[in-house]
């Protein structure tokens, strides 16, 4: 099982109004995906939403990797997720981003797919009606591969257009092109991840023996497939949860215990209305569900909820991941409770002690996969009229 990191610009409270300390939160994510690639950490996935205040400021994640990849050897990074919506970005300007970040990162970037947040996000982009987003994920999904391997791409579809002949550039870096996944929500987006051939990103707001349901239904489906999406198959689900993991198991106890745990939550609850939602779920601006003693965070962590503790405990917990099938597990930062100094801790602390012990291979499982990539398409539809200029300047890399 292969672990990454989740950064969304979480900005808690009244400093989400403070300009310095906005800038200081998100300097701070930055600090933390760099540290993450010293420590055996394998990603490092930022989100992208518009107009969640709090929750996240985290609007424009292609900037954001760019730096850090500069910034880094080893560690990928991925978008978590692109809106494929036409009204929010037109799909040949995704194309174009995907393939440029592949170039910029060297083969690093995971692509992330998905249909928007929800109601209030989508509706900046005057999308009234979320359940238009499903067939228009549909559509381009299943255009973007042809435009990095044509060079004369065109379409007439029922959301978009490139009505005449285009090469779309930069095409993807090396071999392939960057794996795909799609953020999984709702149960049946589960399955059709996986007949499509690519990566599920999962949520994880219910016990981890709930989950291994929609786990089986991935891997039943994927296993099935014959023809996927992309060049190659992905075979890989991944899952968001949190962690506590300190040397000093008794302050990583008390964070999980402290007022103010829950509150993200809180917030998940009120702007992410498209996904399901469990009974007694506390909206933002209501009190966050905290945890009342020991026994029951006991309760918590046996449930899969959060891992929390020693590494050594983080590490046995982990590994009920690993039994229900997931193949990543990714923790969200900054986490409710945790100051600064901590969080650089857990993650040296996580990635020296307990990755080591439940990752053993030294390559993405990503990049295998995309080892085996074959094209699906011809070059040109067309093919075009041998013509090449008579003349070209000096430092032309072939002449």
């Amino acid at each position: 099982m292969e672990f990454g990191l989740f950064f969304n610009g979480y900005i808690p409270g009244p400093a989400a109004h403070d300009t310095e300390l906005e800038h200081l939160s998100l300097m701070r994510e930055l600090e933390y995906a760099t540290l993450a690639d010293q420590h055996n950490w394998k990603y490092a996935w930022f989100g992208e939403h518009h107009g969640l205040t709090e929750y996240s400021h985290m609007s424009a994640p292609e900037v954001v990797m760019g730096y850090v990849a500069r910034a880094t050897e080893r560690i990928h990074v991925g978008s978590a997720i692109m809106n494929l919506s036409p009204r929010v970005n037109h799909p040949v300007r995704n194309a174009e981003r995907v393939a440029m970040l592949d170039h910029i990162t060297g083969n690093r970037y995971e692509w992330g797919t998905g249909r928007g947040a929800g109601s209030h996000e989508i509706a900046s982009f005057n999308i009234l009606d979320s359940s238009s987003t499903k067939a228009e994920w549909e559509e381009v999904i299943h255009q973007i591969p042809r435009m990095w391997e044509q060079k004369d791409y065109s379409f007439e579809g029922d959301h978009f257009t490139v009505p005449t002949p285009h090469n779309i550039l930069p095409k993807p870096y090396r071999g392939g092109h960057p794996p795909i996944w799609v953020a999984c929500g709702n149960p049946p987006t589960f399955n059709r991840a996986g007949e499509l051939g690519i990566g599920a990103i999962a949520f994880n707001y219910e016990p981890i023996h709930a989950m291994k349901g929609r786990v089986d239904a991935y891997k039943e489906a994927v296993a099935a497939c014959t023809e996927p999406l992309g060049q190659y198959k992905h075979d890989n689900i991944m899952m968001t949860n949190a962690v506590i993991c300190l040397s000093d198991r008794k302050r990583a106890r008390e964070i999980a215990l402290g007022q103010g745990r829950g509150y993200q939550y809180t917030m998940v609850a009120m702007y992410h209305d498209t996904m399901p939602r469990k009974e007694g779920t506390q909206v933002w601006p209501k009190h966050p569900p905290a945890i009342p003693n020991e026994d029951v965070l006991d309760q918590v962590i046996e449930a899969g909820y959060m891992l929390c503790g020693s590494p050594e405990e983080v590490c046995e917990q982990a590994e009920k991941y690993q039994a229900v099938g997931c193949d990543q597990l990714a923790f969200g930062l900054p986490a409710d409770g945790m100051h600064h100094e901590e969080s650089l801790e857990m993650i040296e602390l996580f990635g020296d002690k307990v990755i080591p012990e439940l990752d053993t291979d030294p390559v993405h499982s990503t990049t295998r996969a995309r080892q085996q990539a074959q094209a699906h398409h011809p070059m040109f539809n067309t093919p075009p009229a041998d013509l090449v200029a008579d003349v070209l300047p000096e430092h032309a890399l072939i002449r």
